[in-house]
């Protein structure tokens, strides 16, 4: 499923015209977005919480050669699934 079919989705499940299923489905991403950049969580009891962790700098191997790469410390954004997702899920 794309943005597009999400929206669209969401607009029928909610009964929402497709504008404003949109807005609030864009609103909903930046907040996510936005608290992550600021390196808190975003928590949704049964469904996950999404959270950022810093990754160290490490070495690498390139594959198919013996050549070593440093990779630079960077921050990823990270999704724990809920209890009630995963269970749903797992159905």
């Amino acid at each position: 499923m794309n943005k597009a079919e999400f929206i669209d989705a969401v607009a029928a499940k909610a009964g929402l015209s497709k504008k404003d299923a949109k807005c609030a489905v864009d609103a909903v991403l930046d907040t996510i977005t936005e608290t992550l950049v600021k390196k808190e969580t975003v928590s949704f009891i049964g469904f996950g919480t999404f959270s950022t962790a810093a990754r160290a700098e490490r070495t690498a191997k390139v594959p198919g050669t013996d050549k070593t790469v440093t990779v630079p410390a960077t921050t990823v954004a990270k999704f724990k699934v809920g209890k009630a997702l995963k269970e749903a899920v797992a159905k």
